[in-house]
């Protein structure tokens, strides 16, 4: 594992978001996210670092993206800009992690190396926020796992991991 790594949990209709929260919430995705973002910075959104339920993630960097210059946590570090804060992660590790919200997907896609996917077999009704378009043209089907059911939701879903084509 190297570089820009993307990682999301997604609808079948690009869902990601919905009033301020994660429309799924499957046990086996926080556990897979966890252990792939553990030891590594992970990037994020000032919404998103918010809407974290406990604040920064312990074992990771947090760093964390917002245009406002005023806005601080002792536990994160901040930067303006997505791609200055892939800067300040490269300081100290070749692999770092951005995970939201929908506006640092949007950009983060341009130029990221790989994206981990929990690919949820669901519309999300009233979603307000979504994932970019995983273009066959640029990206890669990898990996796979087979389909499994949340016990919880009954959320029907799969690990999916895309390469960037050369």
């Amino acid at each position: 594992m190297s570089g820009i790594n993307v990682i999301a949990i997604v609808a079948r209709d690009g869902a990601i978001g919905k009033d301020g929260d994660q429309p799924f919430h499957i046990r086996d995705d926080f556990r897979r996210f966890k252990e792939l973002t553990l030891g590594h910075p992970i990037i994020m959104g000032r919404k998103t670092f918010e809407a974290l339920p406990e604040g920064a993630l312990p074992g990771r960097r947090n760093i964390v993206v917002t245009r406002q210059f005023e806005w601080h946590r002792d536990d994160v570090e901040t930067s303006p800009t997505l791609r200055s804060a892939v800067v300040l992660a490269c300081e100290t590790d070749t692999v770092m992690f951005i995970i939201g919200g929908g506006e640092i997907y949007n950009q983060a896609i341009e130029f990221a190396d790989r994206l981990y996917l929990t690919e949820v077999d669901a519309a999300v009704e009233d979603a307000d926020t979504f994932f970019p378009e995983v273009d066959p043209q640029l990206w890669e089907l990898t990996s796979a796992s087979e389909h499994f059911t949340d016990p919880r939701s009954g959320a029907r879903y799969r690990f999916a991991e895309y390469n960037r084509k050369k």
